[in-house]
């Protein structure tokens, strides 16, 4: 698992190559349960991503005779009149028909060419240089891409003008481009995402059946394991799995994603590093952790979900 250190959150290392910029960058600890106990540190779907991201870069640079920039285009610096324009501040302007009938879902995954410049003209990153596309769920990206491309069809290529509010931000981390940012953005097909697990029928609270912990931590059983061993503190696990809140709303799933998430155990939340380690291999469980064993019931990062927290795990291996 490749190491990712706090300051730089989830996929920073694949990102500051200055390729692949958009993928993923709008992952955080919120959307992944494997923010360390400190609450930074790598998530699952972030290790999942940041290794097969860091390994496609790496293995598509561009070749010799390939252009290393592509000139910006001439309303780069704003969206013209012509322009479609959304409630959120996002403009559109359709550059080629797509052959396509059916739009995206927000997480589904997409395959793309992509080009992208700040408002003074400088690329800051393109898959069309590196010579090849990638591919991404749409939920994994920054907002102005997530719901841009969801306007698009098969075979169809956009310019998209993106405010910072919907990119990353006027003062973003270290190596990502600020402001206003301006896409090419040719859709080159779609693969619909799984279906969403269920809602737990007993997401509100622990069942009098399920088991508690000293610490407060309570589980059940849902499918018993095939092994005997449990993994420890210092394994590295591949799990899937899916998290609500006790409302019943999900804030994440590596079963949507279609990927199992792979982590070190002890550098999860406190309620994975101690629930995990009841399981055995092949077995799925749900826990009930509650805030002081997740991100608290005020988190401090943005956006993460507070309070208890209910997961479905499946460990796969150890």
């Amino acid at each position: 698992m490749p190491a990712v250190t706090a300051d730089r959150g989830v996929l920073k290392p694949a990102l500051m190559r200055k390729s692949f910029f958009v993928v993923y960058v709008g992952l955080s600890c919120l959307s992944s349960v494997g923010c360390d106990k400190s609450g930074s540190g790598t998530a699952p779907a972030a290790a999942n991503a940041s290794a097969s991201a860091a390994a496609i870069a790496a293995s598509s640079a561009p070749a010799a005779s390939a252009p290393t920039t592509l000139p910006a285009p001439p309303d780069v610096g704003a969206a013209p009149a012509d322009a479609t324009k959304t409630a959120s501040g996002l403009a559109s302007k359709v550059l080629t028909a797509g052959t396509g009938k059916d739009h995206p879902g927000p997480t589904d995954k997409v395959k793309v060419h992509y080009t992208g410049w700040t408002k003074d003209g400088a690329m800051f990153d393109s898959s069309v240089t590196r010579g090849e596309p990638i591919t991404f769920p749409l939920n994994g990206v920054i907002a102005g891409w997530t719901e841009g491309l969801q306007l698009m069809v098969a075979g169809e290529k956009r310019r998209l003008w993106i405010p910072a509010a919907l990119a990353y931000g006027e003062h973003p981390r270290q190596g990502a481009p600020s402001g206003d940012l301006v896409f090419d953005v040719e859709l080159l097909d779609v693969t619909p995402a799984p279906k969403p697990p269920s809602v737990p029928e007993d997401v509100k609270a622990a069942p009098a059946s399920a088991k508690k912990t000293a610490s407060g931590l309570a589980f059940r059983v849902l499918k018993p394991g095939t092994g005997t061993e449990h993994p420890t503190a210092a394994s590295n696990v591949v799990v899937h799995y899916s998290g609500w809140t006790t409302d019943g709303k999900m804030f994440d799933s590596s079963v949507t994603r279609g990927q199992p998430a792979r982590f070190g155990l002890g550098n999860v939340i406190k309620g994975w590093t101690e629930g995990v380690q009841l399981m055995t291999k092949g077995e799925k469980a749900r826990f009930w952790i509650p805030g002081a064993l997740a991100y608290g019931d005020k988190p401090t990062r943005p956006g993460a979900p507070a309070g208890m927290l209910v997961f479905d795990i499946e460990l796969i291996d150890f």
